[in-house]
């Protein structure tokens, strides 16, 4: 299989979506590998590493596109890219597409394949391409929360750790799955006071566990929303339904009720945002203020610590792309059950039912397909 792997486009996107490891690991199976020039400099990965581990370097993004059977990528396609699609290739990549009515239309148009790394998911409901970089975007979300409420940000002047005879900041996390487990750890690690919401009692209690008396963990009813929100300082949104757009559940009317200067970060913000009044912004400009609340909606956070990031998602998504390379989609769906739920887009038919519903489009079970 011919495997092409282009540079990232997005504003600030220094992620690339094989690694010089990688491509060893499928040349040494056979396939060919064609690397943009460039592709992985940003994220610390010079063209010669990949040439000495059997890709070939290709400076035009469209003899990628054109060549390629299946394109590896980590962020979805931008409009300028939906031309170089062709019918029956496949695109292994995040798409999250139950934001994107756009960019599902233009994949359902080119009869391509689409496979989505956030919706691959095993038996026991894990998400392992999307898990790494959940964990770093959590991370990350409090880092930038912090940032953004000193003063010259247009925040309230708070530091979350304190200083002795201070009150700590408090930072409130809506969703304690990946994301928001992440968050804790480095807002507890910071010194903040924390409450975490989550609608599982299973998980609350494992929360509980793992922290202890460093957090709070509260059921998420409508009153405990409102609750943090009064309270904290920064609200990190980190809520997730698996392909599908994430719940509004922080309203616009609901600004009025925060302090001023608090600061919402919403990890969310890629699959629609649990935020109503939270748009994607990009790393060189990643806040704007609404109701003197400021807003932090970067779509590709983990894109600022692109070296980690990439070796963290390309450790995960490698295992699915070299069984797609070596037995063919359609094969590798019948063999591999998560990889079957990867599977978005399929030769012109939605077969992600999440996806179809956020659109009100026809959806075809992939199964009906495969046979």
């Amino acid at each position: 299989m011919k495997i092409g792997c282009p540079k990232e486009i997005k504003t600030h996107e220094y992620r690339v979506g094989l690694t010089p490891s990688d491509v060893r690991s499928y040349v040494s199976r056979g396939h060919e590998v064609i690397v943009q020039q460039l592709a992985g400099e940003e994220a610390g990965f010079a063209d010669a590493e990949y040439i000495e581990s059997g890709a070939r370097i290709e400076p035009d993004r469209k003899k990628i596109f054109d060549v390629s059977d299946m394109i590896v990528k980590v962020k979805e396609p931008l409009p300028e890219e939906y031309s170089l699609f062709h019918k029956d290739q496949i695109l292994y990549t995040y798409l999250h597409l139950a934001a994107d009515k756009r960019l599902t239309e233009a994949m359902l148009k080119a009869g391509i394949r689409g496979v989505a790394y956030e919706t691959i998911e095993t038996a026991d409901g894990q998400l392992p391409c999307l898990q790494p970089m959940s964990e770093i975007a959590g991370r990350l979300a409090v880092q930038e929360g912090a940032k953004y409420l000193e003063k010259t940000f247009g925040g309230r002047g708070v530091l979350l750790g304190g200083v002795p005879g201070v009150e700590r900041g408090r930072v409130g996390i809506i969703g304690g799955g990946v994301v928001g487990t992440n968050a804790c750890k480095i807002a507890t690690g910071m010194g903040a006071e924390v409450t975490i919401l989550d609608i599982s009692a299973k998980r609350l209690a494992y929360l509980d566990d793992i922290f202890g008396s460093r957090i709070t963990a509260l059921y998420s009813t409508d009153a405990n929303i409102e609750k943090i929100l009064r309270e904290c300082d920064v609200i990190i949104g980190a809520v997730l339904l698996p392909g599908a757009k994430a719940p509004t559940l922080v309203k616009k009317e609901h600004l009025k009720i925060m302090k001023k200067g608090a600061v919402i970060v919403d990890v969310a913000v890629d699959q629609g945002g649990c935020v109503e009044t939270i748009k994607p912004t990009t790393h060189d400009n990643p806040v704007y203020v609404i109701d003197g609340i400021v807003h932090y909606g970067v779509a590709n956070m983990p894109g600022a610590v692109a070296l980690t990031s990439t070796k963290a998602l390309t450790s995960a998504t490698l295992p699915y792309g070299l069984l797609i390379a070596e037995m063919g989609l359609e094969k590798a769906a019948l063999k591999s059950a998560p990889l079957k739920l990867g599977i978005n887009v399929y030769r012109g038919n939605l077969v992600y039912e999440n996806v179809s519903k956020a659109f009100n489009m026809p959806y075809i079970s992939i199964n009906n397909l495969l046979q």
